[in-house]
């Protein structure tokens, strides 16, 4: 351990020996300083044999979908239109996506993992609609 000082009560550390790498495995650094050579060749990892079987890897996550809630400040003919603009829907489905909207109260307008819906929720924020994302169960 390290010494105390009667005058100041602080714990001094223990010197640490701090082991360098040979003079061969060191190369010449900035402004004269050596640092150790690093070798960017393939480990090979030897796994030891067990005899339990393989983990089995589970399905994926359950997809995500943007749902589009109908507000009262949006006209029918801007929601078609940004359904078309956005996700490149036709000019059918994307008024049958709105007539869901405006007569249901809600249409699930596309599917994915939970960071393309955040990315679709976020859009459709920017178009001036209300979304939300949920998990598609």
């Amino acid at each position: 351990m390290g010494t105390v000082s009667d005058d100041t009560h602080r714990t001094t550390p223990p010197a640490v020996a701090v082991a360098r790498p040979p003079a061969a495995d060191r190369v010449p650094g900035p402004h004269g300083a050596h640092v150790a050579r690093l070798s960017v060749a393939p480990t090979e990892i030897t796994r030891p044999e067990s005899g339990e079987a393989p983990r089995v890897v589970s399905e994926p996550d359950v997809p995500w979908v943007t749902v589009v809630h109908n507000d009262p400040v949006n006209l029918m003919s801007y929601v078609t239109y940004v359904f078309q603009t956005y996700f490149g829907y036709p000019k059918e489905k994307a008024r049958k996506l709105m007539m869901d909207v405006h007569h249901k109260g809600r249409a699930v307008v596309s599917s994915g993992t939970r960071e393309e819906m955040e990315r679709d929720v976020q859009a459709m924020h920017g178009y001036g609609l209300w979304a939300t994302l949920q998990q598609d169960r």
